[in-house]
């Protein structure tokens, strides 16, 4: 019999799309799967909407949880999560995001024939509020007509970041994440990872972004560059709290930065202490720098912010 996977969702007033979610999870052909939701103090109807899938679920899985909660923030319900888990392998998604149905399975075949990679992922496309595929402008505002769209994808726009292809080896090392991270959403990770690397911690409250940083100092990532998940866009995303989200980011690279000073080198990819000896993306009169670039808003204008880590500033 197949690995035990388990599906784990910090769910949060997300009463549109939740069900969705749910479902798209139901409608995976990899069977041997667990559900596990904490809604996080939802103050809209998320947490009924859950309810009303739970025998669904309990017909579909092969365990399932559903708690509520008061509102304790992301990186505590996702550890909660974890402790709940009994699968060899996870897969974290959003309340308001959905995958394709066969997206577990394929990312699971990966994993499991290839013992060195500890998370695979595919390509992401773009849903609107009313799921409808859509696709971004240059300034990722939602576009319907190809023809007038820089970024079809998510990882389009990722790669126009990083400034390399997602299908070499760069993808998921640490010196490109740390510059920048690049991972999409849908990711099937190995559980046993968290042995390394520890949990979650408010700390360092890009979950995203400080998992993939400790993951890439252990493991390799694989990218599969076909579309396995959809991203929903919409109003009430996250990202689009730029101010909030650029003090998110520097947080976690402060954390970051207290991790490399205590860790020990011998146990990780050479590549993390070079990172830490001699920077990454920046020189300054031949002095190498770690470079960040914190964007805000303040009213109807746009800042950017820049900030250098000289290395000595790391010791």
């Amino acid at each position: 019999m197949k690995h035990l996977i388990s599906v784990i969702i910090a769910a949060y007033n997300h009463e549109k799309y939740v069900q969705e979610t749910i479902q798209s999870i139901i409608n995976q052909t990899y069977q041997n799967i667990e559900l596990i939701i904490i809604d996080d103090g939802s103050k809209d109807s998320t947490w009924q909407k859950i309810l009303e899938m739970k025998q669904a679920c309990e017909n579909r899985f092969e365990r399932v949880i559903f708690e509520t909660q008061e509102n304790q923030g992301a990186c505590k319900t996702l550890n909660k999560l974890i402790s709940f888990m009994k699968g060899e392998y996870f897969f974290i998604i959003a309340s308001d995001d959905a995958i394709k149905s066969n997206t577990i399975e394929k990312e699971y075949n990966f994993l499991s024939n290839n013992p060195d990679y500890a998370l695979c992922v595919g390509n992401n496309e773009i849903i609107d509020s009313n799921s409808n595929v859509c696709y971004w402008d240059k300034e990722r505002n939602i576009v319907y007509d190809k023809n007038k769209a820089k970024y079809l994808t998510f990882v389009d726009f990722l790669q126009h970041c990083a400034k390399f292809n997602f299908c070499s080896e760069k993808f998921g090392r640490y010196d490109k994440i740390y510059i920048g991270n690049h991972i999409p959403n849908g990711f099937l990770i190995r559980k046993s990872i968290f042995d390394k690397i520890g949990f979650f911690t408010p700390e360092a409250p890009l979950e995203d972004f400080w998992l993939h940083l400790q993951i890439s100092k252990y493991a390799k990532m694989k990218y599969l560059d076909e579309i396995l998940f959809s991203y929903r866009w919409h109003n009430a995303n996250t990202i689009k709290q730029e101010e909030k989200m650029a003090q998110f980011d520097f947080m976690t690279r402060e954390y970051e930065n207290k991790i490399l000073t205590n860790l020990d080198f011998n146990t990780v990819f050479p590549i993390v202490k070079n990172v830490y000896e001699n920077g990454v993306c920046y020189k300054k009169k031949g002095i190498p720098f770690i470079f960040e670039i914190l964007s805000y808003r303040k009213g109807n204008k746009k800042y950017k912010k820049y900030k250098l880590f000289n290395i000595t500033m790391l010791k």
